[in-house]
């Protein structure tokens, strides 16, 4: 065999080692191109047989008719012994082949019975059982919708013995449960399913494909939590995977079924593009179908991203125009598939599927909401919800405000008084009630102009919502100039700094707002008494809050007597103003204390909102994680609706904090549910916490599942920052639960989205955990590339340590590809890269540590390369140099590698030597230790001290 045929072979094996997907498509047929120029016959067959099943699972099927068909012919044509130990697995592609055509209309039925045919004539040659023929006839005569020929075959199927041609022990009884619910045996298809889910299925299409097909069964079967784990544990198995597009669109009905239409609009939008690449026309007129039942259950006027094709640019589409065009497309494909089966059996799945609607009872899906959101109608409170799931702390409860008693006689001055009581206490339902009760009767009656002027006064109080702060300014003015007018000075004052304080909020005029309030401040402290003096400089305070100059800030509440000025509510609301300045001035001890002042007068005034706002900064002061957890219980039981979300995210982010994160996932959930039945932004934000919550929490299916959602939520608000940053969680998670390739595919998105020259460091780093991933995963031809392509990221980033790490691990990862000269090529770029770094006299202890692995690596390579004598005078002082820096671990483990060495260069007693005294240092039992007490016999055995190799064997209970 050439040396061009062995890379070929080589390249062909690192290609079956790829993802199933568009890569491994490319890259087969690139080495094809390649194999046909060096007209090596057994590898052009070998090749084609990996491109059948490649196309098949890579959602390209048609192009497995090519592959599969030429490999028969060349088996028929000339029969050679490659042909023969590929026989079975040829036989084995017959299924694929019936599959596949069966979801192609334009391919005639005739043909997919001839291939049955000799299929069938092909097992009876070979003396095979005919169980998986019958299976393939039941399909095909399930598909066209003959009931009494599938019953005929599935019957033949189910009687007739298995042998090892036969569908594995996972995909068996899937066509099974499926026949079994779609003739309405729902308990029969779920007690046939379950001995197959309690074994081991490690099929490529197990256990996602027979979870999917039971959905409806564990439904129909009252097995709610039985579905809805099928559900996110298939799904999140093949939501990467474009060949299981037909069984997307089954979760994609299960959420719509079950009541999770906006979960159901999300799977359509994350795979619609998918419909421009299906892998048949059977799939995408399943997922069609599917996909516009589910936009039909949405508001209509929603709209949905559809990515750009070939044929279109991307743009938002309203969810009732996508469901008449999925719709059509469905509906004009299952045409086609019984015009080529002369039935009507398609057409009929399709119109059941677009009239499927939600059944029975909500069935709750997401790992982000804790129930169905109901957005509130127009003019509604809208709800806690929930209930209060924490204690109230270590407070009591403090008392609502008392129920608006309204005189029937009362005058209009008298209401006036009952209002601004009511805003004193910062009762806000309540002033709105007093003040509507005034309008109803006072309204337009000819009221004195003192009375107006305060109407206006609270007019401005009553707009206490952020919207409103233009309005309530322009109030304000007007209020105002009604004083002046009527000589109210100290009124006047009392307004103008009010006036001030809004136009501080609104920033659009800071400068006049902090001007105007201390003007007040002034003149009040002339003309007011004590409790209008302190209200006043707290308002000054509160102006130059707005400008964040916290020093000033409390300088003016320091103007404030503690009493507010013999004002227990304006005490307790400068007490709390202190609190957020010592907060932004970083001064944290004073900070607690204030808070604990605030909170104190929060409870025996009854002000929920101040002291839940209180508590929530005390919260975030405190130096204790459970200190902080306490005072969110407090808020949590005080705080009104609009505080709940920031109230359930502080609590959480202090669970975290104390490391209970399980704990945290509950108040993630709420605050997620909370935004989205409110409709506010930040959702995807918080979903993002959520995910690592449940990442910390040890529940990495639920993680996966939030963190999807947030990248999407991120991706729509265009913070792309975030969304990377979710991404690389994402990635770690996907790691962790095994599921290596979506891991990769994140990574891969990541380094592209890295790709400026401000991002070079953090590129770098993605590409190098990339090749970790490929290299635990043992792709070590892959990996190398990944730590190539981070070493050249780190170079332009300036970054020559881990320059030289990343080279260090390529030249691992070369090595274990079986490519050694590639490997001494990495060696000699590491070499050079250390030498300029050797070259330091002050070297940090990094960069010891980095040169002595180099060494260590570049020995390992040119051992292999069967140069030891390099490889081990490039070892001298190595180890010494790692103790130096406390690396001990790696000394001994390089000691060890020098002891290999020396036996190769045929000196056991310098070995020995070096062996015993390693052996001294190490833990008995660890690794290291193995491996030095095996050298070391082997070194007693050159030595001709065979008694001493076998009494050091024994000791550390080694094999001979």
């Amino acid at each position: 065999m050439s040396t061009s045929d062995e890379d070929l072979w080589r390249v062909l094996r690192e290609v079956s080692n790829m993802p199933y997907g568009a890569g491994q498509i490319a890259a087969l047929e690139q080495l094809l191109r390649r194999v046909d120029a060096a007209d090596d016959r057994e590898l052009a067959f070998v090749t084609r047989m990996q491109g059948t099943t490649v196309y098949v699972y890579g959602g390209e099927p048609a192009k497995s008719f090519v592959t599969f068909s030429w490999c028969l012919a060349e088996f028929d044509r000339d029969p050679q012994p490659y042909h023969a130990r590929a026989a079975r697995q040829l036989l084995w592609h017959f299924k694929y082949m019936v599959n596949a055509l069966l979801n192609f209309p334009e391919v005639p039925l005739d043909r997919t019975h001839a291939v049955l045919d000799d299929m069938e004539r092909r097992y009876r040659a070979g003396g095979h059982s005919l169980q998986a023929v019958h299976k393939h006839r039941f399909m095909v005569a399930d598909h066209v919708g003959d009931a009494e020929a599938a019953a005929h075959w599935y019957r033949l199927w189910q009687t007739t013995p298995r042998d090892d041609l036969s569908d594995c022990a996972g995909c068996d009884p899937t066509t099974q449960v499926r026949y079994l619910a779609d003739t309405g045996r729902h308990a029969d298809a779920v007690a046939l399913a379950e001995p197959v889910l309690a074994g081991r299925l490690n099929c490529n299409e197990q256990p996602q494909a027979i979870l999917t097909t039971l959905l409806v069964p564990y439904l129909r079967t009252g097995r709610q939590d039985e579905a809805r784990n099928a559900h996110r544990e298939a799904y999140r198995r093949m939501r990467g995977n474009l060949a299981d597009l037909w069984e997307i669109g089954d979760h994609v009905e299960f959420r719509t079924v079950t009541g999770n239409g906006a979960g159901a609009l999300e799977l359509v939008e994350r795979h619609l593009d998918w419909l421009d690449r299906a892998p048949s026309p059977a799939a995408a007129m399943h997922f069609a179908a599917a996909a516009s039942a589910a936009l039909r259950q949405v508001d209509g006027a929603l709209t949905v991203y559809r990515r750009a094709a070939a044929d279109r640019p991307a743009a938002d589409v309203p969810a009732a125009r996508l469901a008449d065009e999925l719709a059509e497309t469905a509906a004009a494909l299952a045409a086609r598939f019984d015009a080529r089966n002369g039935t009507t059996h398609q057409s009929e799945l399709v119109a059941g599927r677009l009239a499927t609607r939600p059944t029975g009872e909500h069935l709750p899906l997401s790992a982000s909401l804790r129930r169905r959101p109901v957005p509130p109608t127009a003019g509604t409170t809208v709800p806690g919800g929930g209930g209060r799931a924490v204690g109230a702390g270590n407070g009591a409860v403090p008392p609502s405000p008392p129920p608006v008693e309204i005189p029937a006689d009362a005058g209009p001055e008298q209401l006036l008084d009952l209002a601004e009581q009511r805003w004193h206490r910062l009762d806000q339902d309540g002033l709105r009630t007093v003040l509507a009760a005034y309008d109803d009767r006072f309204a337009g009656a000819g009221v004195s102009p003192a009375t107006a002027a305060r109407r206006l006064e609270l007019r401005a109080a009553e707009l206490g919502d952020d919207a409103e702060i233009p309005a309530a300014i322009e109030a304000n003015r007007a209020a105002l100039a009604a004083y002046r007018d009527l000589g109210d000075e100290v009124r006047a004052q009392v307004v103008t700094g009010r006036l001030g304080v809004l136009l501080a909020v609104a920033g659009e005029d800071a400068g006049e707002g902090l001007t105007l309030a201390s003007t007040a401040a002034e003149a009040l402290d002339r003309l007011g008494d004590d409790r209008l003096r302190a209200a006043a400089h707290d308002r000054v305070a509160l102006a130059l809050m707005c400008a964040q100059r916290w020093t000033e800030a409390l300088a003016a509440l320091d103007r404030v007597p503690a009493d507010g000025g013999g004002d227990p509510y304006l005490a307790a609301r400068v007490a709390l103003h202190r609190v957020q300045v010592l907060d932004g001035l970083e001064r944290a001890p004073e900070c607690r204390e204030a808070a604990e002042v605030a909170r104190r007068l929060g409870r025996e005034l009854g002000l929920g909102e101040l002291l839940a706002t209180a508590c929530l900064v005390s919260a975030q002061a405190a130096d204790d994680p459970t200190d902080a957890v306490t005072a969110c219980d407090e808020a949590l039981a005080v705080a009104p609706p609009g505080m709940l979300v920031p109230a359930r995210v502080t609590r959480a982010r202090a669970l975290m904090a104390a490391g209970r994160a399980g704990e945290a996932v509950d108040d993630l959930a709420e605050a997620v549910t909370l935004c989205v039945e409110r409709g506010a932004e930040g959702d995807a934000f918080l979903r993002w916490e959520l995910a690592n919550a449940y990442r910390v929490a040890g529940r990495l299916g639920e993680a996966a599942e939030v963190a999807e959602e947030a990248v999407l939520g991120l991706d729509r608000l265009g913070a792309q920052a975030e969304a990377d940053r979710c991404r690389h969680l994402l990635a770690d998670v996907y790691r962790g639960l095994g599921e290596i390739d979506p891991a990769l595919a994140l990574l891969a998105q990541l380094a592209e989205n890295l790709d400026g020259p401000d991002n070079l460091p953090h590129r770098a780093q993605v590409l190098e955990e990339a090749g970790s991933v490929l290299y635990d995963a043992d792709r070590d031809a892959q990996a190398a590339q990944r730590f190539a392509e981070a070493a050249q990221a780190y170079r332009l980033a300036g970054h020559p340590v881990d320059e030289l790490r990343a080279r260090r691990r390529e030249a691992y990862a070369r090595l274990w590809a079986g490519d050694g000269p590639s490997a001494v090529r990495a060696v000699e770029t590491v070499d050079a890269l250390a030498a300029a770094l050797a070259a330091d006299p002050e070297q940090e202890p990094v960069v010891t540590y980095e040169l002595a692995l180099a060494a260590e690596a570049g020995a390992r390579v040119l051992a292999d390369a069967d140069r030891p004598d390099e490889a081990l005078e490039r070892l001298a002082g190595v180890p010494d140099r790692l103790r130096s820096i406390e690396a001990f671990g790696e000394a001994a483990q390089i000691d060890v590698l020098t002891g290999d060495l020396l036996l190769r260069l045929d000196r056991p007693a310098e070995a020995e030597h070096l062996l015993r005294r390693v052996l001294g240092g190490l833990p008995t039992g660890s690794r290291p230790a193995q491996q030095a007490a095996w050298l070391l016999a082997r070194a007693l055995d050159g030595l001709g001290r065979s008694d001493e190799a076998s009494a050091v064997r024994a000791e550390h209970d080694l094999d001979e």
